[in-house]
């Protein structure tokens, strides 16, 4: 039987199952899009298999990434989840996941629901990359740029443009799967959109 062609990260029993479910896949659930705005924040300086097998512990650690919830956290909180070997213990990034709570609550507000927030810069639409080696994945473009920007100007902490291009990548907000994999023809379909082609 012949395998399926991945992009060369997914190499895991995890890793794989994220990257034939999710990876790349438009998101538009508010509490999903929250989970992995925090997620991609915890992951600075570390790598994404990492934090995929500490997700679970991490949903339990934080109310399912209820952002509503999230904002509460008082101290008493924040000290008790450095105690949590489950996730990340690091007390700006459990601190900057509290801050980020209460600023999307703020986005929430003002734009309905942060989804047409935040796909607002793809104008609304995946862009489809046409990337045939895995060297090509650029680490950041003028769309994580201005995101990054945007969510700084909004409090928002872990937001540099690195980490908002690998949350667009996640998000579906870019199609960064390479030409060669399986899930590239599936997730093209979405739109007819090409924005890189190499």
């Amino acid at each position: 039987m012949l395998t399926k062609k991945r992009c060369p990260w997914a190499r895991d029993e995890l890793s794989v199952q994220y990257h034939d479910t999710e990876w790349g896949v438009p998101l538009h659930d508010d509490r999903a899009l929250f989970e992995l705005l925090i997620l991609e924040g915890a992951q600075a300086g570390l790598s994404w298999i990492t934090i995929l097998k500490k997700r679970p512990a991490y949903r339990a650690a934080f109310d399912r990434f209820n952002a509503r919830k999230v904002a509460q956290y008082d101290e008493a909180r924040i000290a008790r989840l450095l105690t949590n070997e489950g996730i990340v213990r690091n007390r700006l990034k459990i601190r900057g996941a509290v801050q980020n709570a209460q600023s999307f609550l703020a986005v929430q507000k003002e734009f309905g629901t942060f989804d047409r927030y935040i796909w607002q810069f793809v104008g609304g639409q995946p862009l489809q990359n046409r990337l045939r080696r895995h060297e090509q994945l650029p680490a950041r473009t003028e769309h994580s740029d201005a995101m990054s920007k945007d969510l700084a100007k909004r409090g928002f902490k872990f937001v540099g443009s690195t980490i908002c291009y690998a949350f667009m990548q996640a998000t579906g907000m870019v199609n960064d799967h390479l030409v060669s994999c399986f899930r590239y023809k599936d997730l093209s379909r979405l739109t007819q959109v090409d924005k890189i082609s190499h």
